[in-house]
């Protein structure tokens, strides 16, 4: 998954304030331990961010929540491939029966890009 400039950052900070505190034995991202010696479960890791959550001001923090936030930002921005490859999903179909919410019903910016269009085709009267 590529991850942004800022979120890198911070992780290569996080990763350093580790380091000066313990050599690392592995390269775990999530880690139960600085030594990251062992990979976190997706369950830990879940449990930690629910704990975690109401401390940074968000309440029901959750792991699918998160992810699911992220695809539906997507889909809103209609980037429904980039939210398929960010959701693992083998087929944009997928993607868009569970995020299709996101996509907004009105067209009004279509039907006055179309208006446009045409009116710019026509012949004048």
């Amino acid at each position: 998954m590529t991850l942004g400039s800022g979120t890198a950052g911070m992780i290569r900070r996080h990763f350093r304030a580790w380091a000066a505190r313990v050599e690392p034995e592995q390269d775990w991202l999530f880690s139960a331990s600085p030594r990251r010696s062992d990979h976190m479960t997706a369950g830990a890791l879940s449990r930690r961010l629910t704990r975690l959550g109401p401390a940074s001001g968000v309440e029901h923090a959750a792991l699918h929540r998160l992810r699911h936030g992220v695809a539906t930002y997507l889909v809103d921005q209609g980037r429904l491939l980039k939210a398929q490859a960010r959701l693992g999903h083998r087929d944009p179909a997928t993607t868009l029966r569970h995020y299709s919410h996101a996509i907004p019903l009105d067209d009004t910016d279509v039907a006055d890009e179309l208006d446009r269009l045409l009116n710019e085709l026509a012949p004048e009267y």
